[in-house]
């Protein structure tokens, strides 16, 4: 699926505007779709900024100690 704010390249125009390409995405924001024969097969995308979230912002609690032994018994091998 591509949106509005996608470039849409086929992968010989790709091959030759790689370099330029990359800075477009890094100064834009936006993605670059190289197309093969028509169809979709990658997607370059910019990554996060610095201090972003990689996985999203979802807030995480955590309660107790997560890395030190428990109570309970369990055999690895079942």
């Amino acid at each position: 699926m591509t949106t509005k704010t996608e470039i849409t390249v086929s992968a010989t125009e790709f091959k030759a505007r790689c370099l330029a390409l990359m800075d477009t995405v890094h100064d834009s924001g936006r993605s670059v779709v190289i197309t093969k024969h028509g169809k979709p097969v990658a997607r370059m995308v910019p990554l996060a900024k610095p201090g972003a979230p990689f996985f999203g912002s979802l807030p995480v609690t955590i309660n107790g100690d997560i890395v030190g032994p428990i109570e309970e018994q369990w055999d690895a091998e079942r």
